[in-house]
């Protein structure tokens, strides 16, 4: 269950410093995301890295280009089902970059960003859409403005940058637990 304090019971725990002050926007928008460090690579501590600032740029070509990137997310769903958490849902995490919903710039100030430890093409674990379905059902329960329709992939709010969740992520299945 959420708490008082925005974080989730479960999750663990893994701060980041990238968020920024809400400023009374109202949580009215979930956005589905992947990431997998390096592409296509699971189970490191790379993505808590990446979004702790921490990420070492010789550990790997690819960290070259994005270890000085200030990005976060509200949570982190991995391959197990595990999440972790590092912003907690009344701050704005860094995760939407230019964005547009419905009209509104900068999704960031509205939304939570969940990432799913994945790629475009990589199928997601049935543990992963079961962690993310509870996720979500308590999100919509806490936030009321956070409906089906409310509900999106990274690609719809910035898609001439984004592709994630990607054509792996089965929204007829995930959509159809919500009720």
């Amino acid at each position: 269950m959420i708490n008082d304090s925005f974080y989730l019971e479960r999750a663990n725990l893994c701060l980041s410093p990238n968020y920024s002050e809400r400023e009374d926007n109202e949580i009215s928008l979930l956005v589905i995301h992947n990431i997998s460090l390096p592409p296509g690579e699971f189970g490191s501590d790379n993505i808590e890295k990446l979004f702790t600032n921490q990420l070492d740029p010789k550990e790997h070509p690819y960290f070259e280009a994005i270890h000085q990137l200030k990005v976060s997310s509200h949570l982190l769903i991995d391959r197990e089902g595990l999440i972790t958490q590092f912003v907690s849902f009344d701050k704005a995490a860094w995760h939407a970059g230019i964005s547009n919903f419905k009209g509104e710039e900068n999704c960031n100030r509205f939304s939570v960003g969940i990432e799913l430890e994945g790629t475009d093409d990589t199928e997601y674990t049935e543990e992963q859409y079961h962690s993310l379905v509870e996720v979500t059902k308590e999100l919509m329960l806490k936030f009321p403005k956070i409906k089906k329709e409310n509900i999106v992939g990274h690609s719809d709010i910035a898609p001439e940058r984004k592709t994630d969740p990607g054509k792996s992520f089965d929204w007829g299945f995930f959509l159809s637990f919500l009720g």
